[in-house]
């Protein structure tokens, strides 16, 4: 159960990955994995206009009766909400969050997450979809779903995406972090 001063979110797409998340959001911790049933998991654009960060299709997720969608459930603390918003664009209405009830393998959750307005479908980017990947591997989605995602097809973007400069340097420090305890 959540305290009045933290929140679960539950992320499906490059938040799956610890490090993508805590740039702007430090306060996230992995609570469980966990799929929204009845739902599939797409890519697009807000009304069509082109992502700048990741040059390509973003994920959202729509109503597909018998699908489901797997993804991480996040405990985060209040004082991140608006930056988890504001990385979700929903001032500009790229984004609305709602509230959703997500599936452990013993119990139910409600969690906030996110839904696309507008969407125009769009291929995502191999860097956009590398970083969903390294997440669902990270937290041990299913094999099966994680091989879905390995299959879906970009759009071969090739040009340099400073957000992966800043992942790649978060990945580094995280797993220096990691070598130093173990070492300890």
């Amino acid at each position: 159960m959540e305290s009045p001063l933290t929140f679960l979110y539950f992320a499906y797409g490059s938040n799956l990955l610890k490090e993508r998340l805590q740039l702007k959001n430090p306060s996230a911790t992995i609570h469980c994995v966990a799929w929204l049933q009845d739902y599939k998991l797409v890519f697009g654009n807000h009304k069509g206009l082109a992502s700048d960060r990741w040059h390509g299709g973003v994920a959202t997720i729509e109503r597909s009766p018998g699908d489901e969608v797997w993804g991480v459930v996040w405990r985060m603390n209040m004082a991140d909400l608006e930056s988890l918003d504001s990385q979700e664009n929903v001032r500009l209405g790229a984004y609305s969050p709602v509230e959703v009830s997500v599936k452990t393998q013993d119990q139910e959750l409600n969690c906030r997450t996110y839904i696309m307005n507008c969407c125009v479908y769009a291929s995502p980017s191999p860097q956009y979809l590398k970083v969903i990947v390294l997440g669902a591997e990270q937290n041990g989605l299913p094999e099966d779903y994680q091989e879905k995602l390995r299959e879906i097809q970009s759009n071969q973007y090739e040009g340099h995406l400073p957000m992966m400069t800043d992942l790649e340097r978060a990945m580094r420090r995280a797993k220096e972090r990691a070598n130093h305890r173990s070492d300890a």
